[in-house]
């Protein structure tokens, strides 16, 4: 991928991009998250993206985090608009048994979060998130090939040109160090649905 295509969102202090691979150190207390349940709004992760107006695409990406280590550190893929609409994937460490795999849609100003419980030993994970217009898809992949899907949305301001790439942040008193690498952008890889025809 052309890395020069990227643009920051809250550039962080601590970030190094070299032979397509991204390197961001996490600053305390940074995260996204939009009122639900929590009652709070969080809008200070940094994130890294390109644009595109191509309504049919995939975006790739494996993370690294071996140095992940206190409740809600995360690292994943992001298609970040603004403060009230935006979705991402992650993994976010909890404690020393489990994780949580999973994603966060906001749509106008409400986040919701679905997850899995993973064993805490996992340290990367591939993503990759698929558009089809205003649809989107997200899966997950241990090796890159196998692919899993988290979740399957609509994003009510997605279907113009948007922002997409990747994001780091830890929402309590820590920092750590997440390895972005083999990030490509290519072909829709969600294919169109062909059971049940769309309503007329």
């Amino acid at each position: 991928m052309n890395m020069e295509l990227f643009k920051w969102t809250r550039q962080p202090k601590d970030w190094k991009c070299e032979n397509d691979k991204v390197w961001i150190t996490t600053a305390p207390h940074t995260d996204l998250w939009q009122r639900t349940y929590y009652h709070f709004r969080n809008d200070n992760a940094p994130v890294f993206q390109m644009e595109t107006e191509e309504k049919f695409f995939s975006f790739v990406v494996k993370t690294s985090f071996e140095e992940s280590h206190h409740r809600f550190d995360q690292c994943g893929i992001v298609m970040y608009m603004d403060s009230e609409n935006w979705l991402k994937g992650s993994i976010e460490y909890e404690n020393e048994e489990f994780q949580h795999l999973g994603s966060v849609v906001t749509n106008h100003g409400y986040s919701d979060w679905a997850t899995t419980e993973i064993p805490a030993d996992v340290k990367q994970m591939w993503y990759r998130l698929s558009r089809r217009e205003d649809d989107y898809c997200i899966e997950c992949s241990d090796d890159g090939n196998k692919w899993k899907q988290m979740r399957v949305c609509h994003v009510h301001e997605g279907a113009g040109r948007i922002s997409f790439g990747i994001y780091a942040c830890s929402p309590e008193d820590s920092s750590f160090t997440a390895v972005f690498s083999d990030m490509n952008f290519g072909e829709c890889a969600w294919k169109a649905h062909d059971g049940q025809p769309a309503d007329e």
